[in-house]
């Protein structure tokens, strides 16, 4: 059997005398679409902030396709695409300028990475604003570029953290498409979200994180119960169940 894409071993980070994570562990197996919850200030991003190399963990390890890291991290950032919170763009590039950059970093060569950075600016339905420069793009114009720019090199891992805040309904649509042909050619993709009804959806698996420690984990359709949503089972799990108050004047 292959190892999984990720496997993370009671992992902490701690800043200061607080635990933003706190003793996190859990395995997502390849070809996986992956759900990670929880509520704000659970300890996701900062999560997916040490996944990605972005932040060293205080204790613990983390193995993204059966290579350690951050040992191994420029072998293991060779074969992830990552879609940061804040998409971080450079602003005086056109969008397929900024793709066709990503992919030469990558390695790629510059004609392929041309030519697929056109495709992709196609596939995303981005070429009628070819010409213009990104700071010109709005918010999900933005995360649709940063999907292409994570998807040029065909990587076998993905890690995104939001990738559909601020897109609409058919933004989203068309990226929900591409991942899941991602997924179906063996590819396997962590997502943190908070539209829980998107979770629903794609996820074949999902953890549950509360104040930096898990408390659910599982396949989605052993986290909901007969007749019930992931919401409801989200907020069972983090303890928030309560009857919504009403104000006199309101």
């Amino acid at each position: 059997m292959p190892s999984p894409a990720i496997e993370v071993r009671d992992l902490r980070k701690i800043y200061g005398d607080k635990a933003a994570v706190d003793g996190l562990s859990f395995s997502v197996p390849r070809g996986c679409f992956f759900g990670f919850l929880g509520p704000n200030g659970a300890g996701k991003t900062t999560t997916i902030k040490m996944l990605m190399g972005l932040a060293p963990a205080s204790s613990g390890s983390i193995e993204l396709l059966g290579l350690p890291m951050p040992e191994r991290a420029l072998e293991i950032k060779q074969q992830i695409g990552l879609v940061p919170d804040e998409s971080l763009l450079f602003d005086h590039l056109t969008g397929g300028e900024f793709i066709e950059f990503v992919g030469r970093l990558y390695g790629l060569e510059r004609g392929v990475a041309r030519r697929r950075a056109g495709e992709l600016l196609e596939l995303f339905e981005l070429t009628d604003s070819r010409r213009k420069l990104i700071h010109e793009y709005s918010k999900g114009m933005r995360k649709r570029v940063a999907m292409a720019a994570a998807l040029i090199h065909r990587p076998q891992l993905y890690l995104m953290d939001e990738p559909f805040e601020g897109v609409d309904a058919v933004g989203a649509r068309l990226m929900k498409e591409i991942l899941l042909e991602q997924v179906r050619q063996g590819a396997t993709i962590f997502l943190t979200s908070h539209v829980l009804e998107v979770v629903e959806r794609l996820c074949h698996r999902v953890a549950i994180i509360h104040q930096g420690k898990l408390v659910l984990e599982g396949p989605m359709e052993e986290l909901r119960r007969a007749s019930e949503t992931l919401e409801d089972a989200f907020v069972r799990a983090v303890g928030m169940e309560r009857t919504a108050e009403t104000l006199d004047w309101l």
